[in-house]
């Protein structure tokens, strides 16, 4: 049977008990979800890099056996030890794909760059570096025009990068951290489960690839979950009794230090805090819950300002404003959520900020959900938050695949048992009872996030753009577009124009000729440079799209265009 929150971290396992053929397969699993992208690594390996070459045939060998072991093995301690071949054959693989990529992306960049001005002295908020960019490196376009140079997450990552800026230039040093967090993370999570869902941790964290390349680039927010998943694993017994002791007072200084890592934490701390409330609430009452909830926060509070202290009394202006750059730098809409209406399916909408405001009201309405259904909805308290990012203006699934392993631990550990007894609000509904009193406080609750999501998608663009000449710098590439716009809103817009061929936004181009500011139903003609001085036309068939995004109000015009081969 599937193991209850009640076992501990290690249950002992007789030497003479058959393994279950859900743990066979669960081994299984793990191993097969290693080959995923590890040929790859193996193809660059092998042409000038043989020991690592040579590292991960040994996995191939490692995971072929595995494969054959776990359908085989007749007891459960045997199957157990493989379940750690399996996770000692992931962990190599992970370090053989850093040491063949570890340039990073410019979250590492930024963390290194940060972690420089650290200890030369020089402040880490606030300041742009613009030659950190370019030349392979993503930019973040904002709707002003510009782009977002600055270091925007709060600080720990570029503390814990400090030490070890010896290794080398460029984004090195920050790969190692969150490589080397996610390794941790993962040895921790496998730890702390029960023994049969071991395998599962290592699937989760290192299968697949898609955690151990988020590790390489080095985002913040691998740190940050590292430090959240023994705050998780078995989280509903948080204060049982009354009582934090060493082990709650070291989940609670985890939660802080994961708050000091990225903002991620940030979102799924309610939930937490809320669900412990409420099983505690449950068990001893009011007052006693209380004091656990304020012990937690405390406790977390306290370690989140020691991290963040040097940086409070250096430049306590720029920090505040880094550390909340995400929700208010202004980037331009992008992802794989509803945002994608307006970016791909519509030609814009003039009411953009909705998307950020159905976000806000997504996530408290999910929050109350949780509070008044708690003993339904506690198991998922570590899903939940992450859909409120669905309909914001940035709601990449990074946001929600870094989390997965926090979804798995809670899975394994805070099972709907460990609710059965929580405290929930009465629902005092005259009209309505049972379960359609349920559906309708679900819908009250949930309704402004979804009224907030209509309103942004069906807005209309304010900017009617109309292709009128092209320049041709040769064949295939244009150095000159001039379109004409016309400001159909009742309100003076300032528009910044790009070229698009796909998913996400190119480099805004330059406006050689027009107004900066397009007064209201007036109608412009702009003459418009590639920010290369020349685009290349993609080959046949491929969508070219003219988007023109403005701050105030945030709005996004967008127009197809023909640009045939000139000749």
């Amino acid at each position: 049977m599937p193991a209850r929150g009640t076992q501990s971290p290690a249950p002992a396992v007789p030497d003479t008990e058959p393994p279950a053929q859900w743990h066979r397969v669960l081994t299984l699993l793990a191993a097969v979800s290693l080959f995923i992208g590890t040929r790859a690594i193996w193809t660059q390996a092998a042409s000038h890099r043989l020991v690592v070459a040579a590292a991960i045939s040994a996995c191939y060998v490692s995971i072929l056996v595995c494969g054959v072991l776990a359908l085989v093995v007749r007891r459960a301690r045997s199957l157990a030890r493989l379940d750690l071949c399996v996770l000692v054959t992931a962990v190599t693989l992970a370090l053989c794909a850093w040491a063949m990529n570890h340039r990073g992306s410019d979250e590492a960049i930024l963390t290194t760059q940060a972690a420089r001005a650290l200890v030369a002295g020089h402040p880490v908020y606030g300041q742009p570096w613009p030659w950190l960019f370019g030349h392979g490196v993503a930019l973040t376009p904002t709707v002003t025009g510009g782009y977002d140079f600055t270091y925007g997450y709060p600080p720990l990552a570029p503390l814990l990068t400090a030490p070890l800026l010896w290794l080398g230039h460029g984004a090195l040093p920050a790969t190692v951290v969150s490589t080397a967090a996610l390794l941790a993370g993962t040895v921790a999570l496998w730890r702390m489960l029960p023994t049969p869902w071991r395998s599962a941790a290592t699937m989760t964290c290192l299968g697949f690839g898609f955690l151990p390349s988020y590790a390489r680039l080095g985002y913040p927010a691998i740190v940050a979950l590292a430090l959240l998943v023994p705050v998780v694993v078995r989280w509903p017994r948080i204060g049982r009794r009354g009582r934090l002791g060493a082990g709650g007072l070291a989940r609670a200084a985890c939660l802080g230090a994961a708050c000091a890592a990225q903002q991620l934490p940030w979102f799924v701390v309610p939930f937490l805090l809320a669900g412990v409330y409420a099983v505690r609430r449950g068990e001893l009452g009011a007052r006693a819950a209380a004091l656990v909830v304020a012990r937690i926060v405390g406790v977390a509070g306290v370690v989140w300002l020691l991290i963040n202290t040097y940086f409070v009394v250096s430049e306590p202006g720029t920090w505040i404003r880094g550390i909340a750059l995400p929700l208010t730098q202004g980037a331009v809409i992008h992802g794989q959520g509803v945002v994608g209406i307006s970016l791909y399916f519509t030609d814009g909408s003039d009411r953009l900020d909705w998307y950020s405001h159905a976000s806000m009201l997504l996530a408290a309405g999910l929050l109350a959900l949780f509070v008044v259904f708690v003993r339904r909805l506690g198991p998922a308290a570590t899903v939940l938050p992450w859909c409120a990012f669905f309909v914001a203006t940035r709601s990449q699934d990074g946001y929600y695949l870094m989390m997965t392993p926090l979804w798995l631990a809670a899975a394994v550990t805070a099972s709907a048992s460990e609710f059965a007894k929580a405290w929930q609000p009465r629902l005092r509904v005259r009209v309505l009872s049972g379960r359609p009193a349920r559906i309708a406080v679900a819908v009250l609750l949930l309704a402004p996030a979804l009224a907030g999501v209509a309103w942004a998608a069906t807005g209309t663009p304010p900017l009617d753009m109309r292709l009128t000449s092209v320049r041709w710098a040769t064949r295939a590439a244009v150095s000159r577009l001039e379109v004409e716009v016309t400001n159909t809103d009742a309100a003076a817009l300032a528009p910044h124009f790009t070229l698009t061929t796909g998913q996400g936004m190119n480099a805004y181009w330059t406006v050689v000729r027009g107004p900066a500011t397009l007064a209201a139903h007036a109608t412009a003609r702009y003459e418009l440079r590639p920010p290369a001085g020349r685009f290349r036309l993609p080959r046949p068939g491929v969508r070219i799209r003219l988007r023109a995004f403005t701050a105030v109000p945030q709005t996004l015009s967008s127009a197809d265009v023909r640009l045939p081969r000139s000749g």
